[in-house]
């Protein structure tokens, strides 16, 4: 009797540890970055336990241009992404509807600085309009060399009038110090980083509201964070789960000024600089004004006529409260 009593007792305990590990495994999420100042909340949901505290596991997998993450999230390879370039996810949705969807919006702009243009610290250029004829380097993939296009073409300057070729995140500070370029279309933190280091200076920056969507407090939704479809059919409760630790990483990006410090881990940013950079205004899609999805749209309109985005998409398709 003992002996059985002793077999059960110890069935039981196995079985407890069991269903305890189970109970308490991490769910796993594949997630793109593109590495710049857009990225944030990632970095913050991970550092301060919003992932762990709703029991996820979210791998970040920094990529160097935003098709990349689009041909990650098709191929099922990645369930989500941090900061989704917007055109590139109204132009995959446009061609094959249904493929993700944004649950929280960037907005940027004069105040929620996050593009500029720099010229080299000694550079006699001071507006736009005197890029006509020079080397100007982008930032990688069709959706940033759109809207540096697009802001150059809103100011009267054609691609004819000069020469843009894209580069990597990575030399951006390198070409600009070796005087490779006129001018460069870059974001943050590398624009602040820049000018800290008497690199470069601003030229104009907020360019994309001002330029293309006519006003400098409007909303560019130049990025933000997707799910597949794919994800959020098949995992529900995980999407569910993970949209309530991003609103928490957007309030504190929105409000606590010590989150940039993360930009000193995470995108070789000096501690000295991280406290000034930049950051955009982080929404979560249920938060959006009315306002705010009409700017939205006109810039989508616009990749449209341009060809970048295939066909004509409400963004409001792609939009996905939680």
């Amino acid at each position: 009797m003992l002996t059985i009593k002793k077999t059960l007792a110890t069935g039981v305990m196995v079985l407890s540890s069991l269903l305890g590990a189970n109970a308490f495994a991490q769910d796993k999420i594949k997630m793109g970055l593109f590495i710049s100042s857009s990225a944030m909340p990632y970095f913050i949901a991970k550092e301060r336990g919003y992932f762990a505290a709703e029991n996820l596991d979210v791998e970040g997998i920094p990529l160097a241009t935003h098709p990349l993450i689009i041909q990650g999230l098709v191929k099922g390879d990645l369930d989500a992404a941090s900061n989704l370039l917007s055109l590139e996810g109204a132009n995959i949705n446009a061609l094959r509807p249904n493929t993700l969807k944004y649950f929280s919006i960037n907005c940027q702009n004069k105040k929620y600085q996050v593009e500029a243009f720099v010229v080299p610290a000694n550079s006699p250029i001071n507006s736009l309009k005197e890029l006509k004829g020079k080397r100007i380097m982008s930032a990688p993939g069709p959706g940033n060399l759109f809207v540096a296009k697009g802001v150059l073409k809103a100011v009267g300057l054609d691609e004819k009038d000069y020469q843009m070729q894209e580069q990597q995140m990575s030399v951006h500070v390198g070409a600009m110090q070796a005087n490779q370029f006129d001018a460069a279309y870059t974001v943050e933190p590398l624009v602040t980083i820049m000018t800290a280091q008497g690199i470069a200076k601003r030229l104009e920056t907020g360019v994309i509201a001002t330029h293309m969507l006519g006003r400098d407090d409007a909303c560019a939704v130049l990025a933000g964070g997707v799910m597949s479809n794919k994800f959020m059919d098949e995992r529900p409760q995980v999407a569910e789960r993970l949209a309530r630790a991003w609103a928490r990483a957007l309030k504190d990006g929105n409000t606590d000024p010590k989150a940039r410090e993360l930009l000193v881990k995470h995108m070789n940013t000096a501690a000295a600089i991280a406290p000034i950079v930049p950051l955009s205004y982080y929404n979560m899609v249920k938060d959006l004004k009315p306002e705010e999805v009409s700017d939205f749209q006109k810039l989508v309109d616009q990749g449209v006529a341009y060809g970048l985005v295939k066909q004509k998409i409400d963004v409001k398709s792609m939009l996905k409260s939680y």
